[in-house]
């Protein structure tokens, strides 16, 4: 399995998205193959990396963000328009195949999607994801941001993923 990725860091905060100054979140173009477009395919794939909580639908449309964990994408079906990083942010075309995987802090909103859009999320070990909306943030999500833990694998790679070399050096990758 290989993969292009696409980093896009959000340093600022905007609105009441505080977004994450340390991390990017990566955009991996047609990685997951026709086998993997489910979510028994990427609970296999993912789940062997011990990400858990698989849930299948779609983004929500509005701002919101996650201050207790980072996220995981994986398109299977279908395209759409998501927005990362809050009302100023970047506006970012998936398409089936696709994954994204979300530092905790950014914010994600659909934009729009095709009728048969849909998207496997996920988590790493040991998170509990939380929903907050950009109108309405808790006082203290940056400082909940800045504690998620890195997560040991990509949930994608493994342990030498794109996410792994990215995050634990606090690079962005060419």
């Amino acid at each position: 399995m290989t993969a292009r990725v696409e980093p896009l860091l959000f340093a600022a905060p905007s609105g009441g998205v505080p977004n994450n100054p340390d991390l990017p979140l990566l955009v991996y173009r047609g990685v997951l193959a026709e086998a993997e477009r489910s979510v028994a395919g990427l609970r296999a794939l993912a789940g062997a990396r011990g990400w858990h909580g698989f849930w299948q639908g779609g983004v929500y449309p509005f701002h919101h963000f996650h201050a207790d964990a980072h996220e995981a994408l994986g398109v299977v079906s279908g395209r759409a328009r998501v927005q990362f990083g809050g009302e100023g942010g970047a506006k970012v075309e998936l398409a089936a195949g696709d994954a994204v995987l979300i530092p905790a802090g950014v914010g994600h909103c659909a934009l729009w999607g095709s009728a048969d859009f849909a998207c496997v999320g996920f988590y790493p070990p040991g998170a509990e994801p939380d929903l907050a909306r950009d109108e309405t943030p808790p006082a203290d999500a940056a400082l909940r941001v800045a504690a998620v833990p890195l997560p040991a694998t990509d949930p994608l790679f493994g342990e030498d993923g794109p996410l792994v070399r990215a995050w634990r050096a606090r690079v962005i990758p060419a």
